[in-house]
């Protein structure tokens, strides 16, 4: 059906809609994990879908299930409009793959592309329409728990990823079999609460909003994300839920937007608690009026909005808007035609080829950081003896946050190691569990460090303290952990530490005992042999850090593309007091935005353009400069590097970050190989938002620095000047 025949539609079905049918499209009810139908508190939404009264459904899962409900909407309600129906699937239905900060890690929105599309069709298969990810909310704070879910600091990766995750849901035809409708989240500046607390205060400048947290979500819609859900922080004092600025002036009317907004779960409700709305009503009325289209488990929309249309709090207008958007969902998804699904077709386990995918997808997000002397890759052949140890070396707790109920078990680091090291005489200990005080298991574990050739430490974070409402105060390892580190690091047993989790950890007390470490985060259903493949060698370690890793938590916010001081701080400078740093800790990060190490070398180039001076008027009407840069496999094996460009504007009216990643390209190169990349830069990569009431997007004359190399930190530069 034709996006014109849908509209058709739309006003047909428009018109025959009572008013309470109106407002049952905008309701979203939950259904519990461990009832079907008929049982349990799933009663009341068999009972709205039977009066027509309900537009969609939330956490159904199975075939089965999602059929039996969607036969009530469809052939016993009055209209029988079918049922949509959400679930979170983050990072994986049956197929868990790395979380999304991991996935950020690998530099590559294959990675994501892959994910998506084996979730997808995972998804649809089981009934499940539409999912509420990608989430993009660009996050400076690593003891915000919910920075698992995110691609870490930088607005540039996070677009990219937002773009191609979107399109790897959707695909071209979103009523297909093997697709789900994608859902844009949390709109907008949920990444920037304060202190990392879950839920809480934005305050932030226009110019920040649209510069650093809004473009992400632009390039969602741009890629056609069907849907945008909306955030449970307030934004400059105003919550997200009821933020007519965010919701309506930019992203339906300014960026066209002509899907549906939805709420967070008891989003709406929680207006009252906000301090932003008196009771229910009120609370309807300032969210359905600022924006929001359907509303997620509460029900104030549906118990107060026929009186709130009536005094004329509501418009019409508005109502019929919000309802065509969820019919126009429904209409692009195809459930008209066919709202059921084929339970015999239904999939219920990863097949080999999603297994192989994730598998793949988790060995290109692991970063080495550290590697001294060369102890990795692993010497199958010369390895005698190796020695496990840590709290995760054989544990299934590797999936991370919004792995979904029943998805199969995360495959273990031990069992993955002693399937590639078949020649190696594989032993393993506890030492500690992942949390607590117990140490009574550290003396097995450092003699099996003693008596071996080599030691592989899996330390790290479990996934229930990370993800949402998983908010730490301190960001080292839990429990005995670091006391295990360091009686192994003593024995001199060359040692690799594989640290997992989903956040940056606070590393700097031990990280100089380790020879390597591998930041593996959690790498999904095939962690064990993902990280087998990663110390062995079989892969190349590639993957890029996406988030910095500060010192000490005391050092948080710390982010790369930061603002310049009257003051900086300036390392190979003379001893100054009265600068920005700190007392009682050395300035800068543990580990670098864009770091990570490989098994060989490479050298990149000073940056080429293709002009080195452009009007500022042809900028803006589209013209752009080509940058090419030379990259070399110095090593002696092949490996993979992501070639990284950055920009700065020195002298700008609103002072820019010392550096803005503005392109990246990971590229795969034979022992002496040389390839060239090349990186094209327009208005939107040299120009900003300025803080005007609703921004104002300006390219200015001066000089703009272009900088690559293969981390935040590279010195390598051209200059651009603008006139």
């Amino acid at each position: 059906m034709s996006g014109h025949d849908h509209e058709s539609r739309i006003e047909e079905l428009l018109g025959q809609m009572t008013v309470e049918e109106k407002f049952g499209q905008l309701q979203q009810l939950a259904w519990a994990w461990d009832t079907g139908p008929g049982g349990g508190d799933t009663a009341a939404a068999e009972a709205a879908a039977r009066k027509g009264l309900l537009g969609s459904v939330l956490n159904v899962v199975g075939a089965e299930a999602s059929n039996a409900l969607q036969r009530i909407a469809v052939e016993e309600s009055r209209l029988g409009i079918p049922l949509v129906f959400g679930l979170d699937v983050i990072h994986g239905f049956h197929t868990t793959f790395p979380i999304p900060l991991a996935q950020a890690a690998a530099f590559d929105p294959a990675v994501t592309v892959a994910d998506a599309e084996v979730s997808a069709r995972e998804a649809r298969s089981n009934g499940i329409h539409w999912t509420f990810s990608p989430m993009m909310d660009v996050t400076r704070e690593p003891r915000w728990g919910r920075i698992a879910e995110s691609i870490g600091e930088d607005p540039c990766l996070t677009t990219a990823y937002a773009a191609a995750k979107v399109r790897g849901y959707q695909g071209d035809d979103l009523s297909a079999g093997d697709r789900i409708a994608a859902c844009a989240k949390h709109f907008v500046a949920y990444g920037g609460a304060e202190g990392g607390r879950d839920y809480n205060t934005v305050d932030v400048s226009e110019q920040r909003l649209r510069n650093l947290y809004l473009p992400p979500f632009k390039a969602a819609v741009d890629a056609g994300a069907a849907t945008v859900m909306a955030a449970f922080n307030t934004i400059n004092g105003i919550p997200a839920h009821a933020n007519e600025h965010t919701l309506t002036d930019i992203l339906k009317e300014s960026w066209g937007f002509d899907g549906v907004v939805v709420s967070d779960w008891t989003g709406v409700l929680e207006l009252i608690t906000h301090g932003g709305a008196a009771d229910e009503a009120g609370a309807a009325r300032r969210s359905l009026t600022a924006g929001v289209d359907m509303e997620m488990v509460s029900t104030t929309f549906v118990e107060h909005g026929r009186d709130l249309l009536a005094s004329g709090a509501l418009t019409g207008e508005r109502l019929d808007d919000a309802v065509s958007r969820v019919l126009r969902l429904k209409l692009r998804l195809g459930l008209f035609e066919r709202p059921y699904v084929d339970e015999s077709a239904a999939l219920t386990a990863p097949s080999a080829q999603a297994r192989a995918a994730a598998r793949e997808a988790a060995g290109r997000c692991m970063v080495l950081l550290r590697n001294e002397n060369a102890v990795l890759p692993l010497d199958g052949s010369g390895l005698g003896s190796l020695a496990v140890v840590g709290p995760f070396a054989d544990s299934v707790d590797l999936l991370g946050t919004w792995s979904l109920p029943g998805a199969p078990e995360a495959v273990p680091v031990l069992a993955g190691l002693r399937e590639a090291l078949p020649d190696t005489d594989v032993r393993h200990a506890l030492g500690v569990a992942a949390e607590g005080t117990d140490t009574s298991g550290v003396a097995a574990a450092v003699a099996a460090a003693e008596a071996a050739d080599a030691v592989v430490l899996v330390v790290g974070e479990p996934s229930a303290i990370s993800g949402e409402a998983a908010v730490r105060s301190e960001l080292g390892l839990p429990g005995a952990q670091e006391e295990l580190i360091d009686a192994v690091a003593a024995t001199g047993t060359p040692c690799v530490v594989v640290l997992v989790g989903g956040r940056p950890l606070t590393i700097g007390g031990w990280a100089d005992k380790a020879a390597a470490i591998v930041m593996a985060w959690h790498p999904g259903i095939e962690a064990g042999p993902a990280v087998a493949d990663v110390l062995t060698g079989a892969v190349v370690p590639g993957g890029k850090l996406p988030v910095t890793f500060p010192r000490v938590v005391g050092q948080v916010p710390l982010y790369y593309n930061h603002e310049r001081t009257g003051r900086p701080y300036d390392p190979a400078g003379p001893e100054a007091k009265y600068v920005s740093k700190y007392l009682d800790v050395a300035d800068g990060p543990e580990f670098a935005f864009g770091h990570g190490l490989s098994y060989t070398t490479f050298e990149v180039s000073e940056p080429q353009l293709s002009r080195e001076r452009i009007a500022s008027v042809e900028l803006r009407a589209g013209a752009t400069v080509e940058v090419t840069v030379a990259v070399r496999n110095t090593g002696d094996r092949e490996g993979e590097e992501v070639v990284q460009l950055y920009v700065q504007d020195p002298a700008a009216t609103i002072v820019q970050p010392v550096r803005r990643l503005r392109g990246f390209q990971r590229v795969r190169l034979a022992a002496g190989e040389e390839q060239h990349v090349r990186f094209t830069l327009g208005a939107d990569d040299i120009g900003y938002w300025t803080n005007d009431p609703y921004g104002v997007f300006i390219v200015e004359p001066g000089e703009i620095h272009i900088h690559t190399g293969n981390s935040s930190r590279t010195h390598a530069r051209r200059t651009l000047l603008i006139t």
